[in-house]
């Protein structure tokens, strides 16, 4: 093959009966402008997630049988999020496989976490398209285990940690608002405050929820400082 796809193709340990597929999966959206590709991974991308959230649902669903539906949320979260999805994406060797316009080539969207993990939802829904479930549930459960097996315990949620204790007190709900954004794209940063109990802290993160999070976070780290 002249395309470059079968090393990607061993790697993930799937022959695709539709290579088209796969190529469109490893092209970013930044190529359609440069290279008229006339598909890029963006819609794979929406589909993949979704494939990711029912196979992750129903392992989790599997492996925990006796936890609650709050726990089984707490890893669901940590486990399709970009902070797990990305670090697998360059483990597979995705940055190098991406597929980018000549002016992106020497950016730094090979090694973008959100470039990676966005890439990797759709790798995963073009593994759904070509062999159904069990092609993409194959790869998610190879490719998942080591972040699986680090969960000893459901990961904790500073913004549920946060909520619990004040609804317990009879405080109300914790109240969020982003303060500032900066930049674009894979740059992009938050800054979010979250006021409880009549108290103030500030989070940043590169995107809205996790600056929230990382708000409550400095909220309990003061409470207990």
């Amino acid at each position: 093959m002249t395309d470059g796809l079968t090393p990607f193709e061993t790697r993930l340990g799937h022959r695709f009966k539709d290579r088209a597929l796969l190529l469109r999966a490893l092209t970013h959206a930044s190529a359609a402008g440069e290279t008229g590709a006339a598909k890029t991974n963006e819609r794979l991308e929406f589909l993949g997630d979704r494939v990711l959230g029912l196979c992750m649902a129903e392992w989790l669903s599997e492996l925990y049988p006796q936890e609650n539906e709050g726990d089984l949320g707490k890893r669901f979260g940590l486990l399709v999020s970009r902070d797990v999805l990305a670090p697998i994406a360059e483990r597979m060797g995705l940055g190098a496989a991406l597929r980018l316009p000549p002016s992106q080539r020497h950016s730094n969207l090979r090694s973008s976490a959100t470039a990676l993990a966005d890439a990797l939802e759709a790798v995963l829904a073009a593994l759904y398209l070509d062999g159904g479930l069990p092609a993409a549930r194959a790869v998610i459960e190879r490719e998942w285990v080591t972040a699986l097996e680090g969960q000893a315990q459901p990961p904790r949620s500073p913004k549920s940690e946060l909520q619990e204790w004040t609804l317990k007190r009879g405080l109300g709900l914790p109240a969020y608002m982003t303060v500032s954004v900066g930049g674009e794209g894979v740059d992009s940063r938050f800054e979010s405050t979250v006021i409880a109990a009549g108290r103030e802290a500030v989070g940043a993160g590169t995107n809205k929820r996790a600056a929230e999070q990382a708000a409550a976070e400095a909220w309990l780290a003061e409470r207990t400082a």
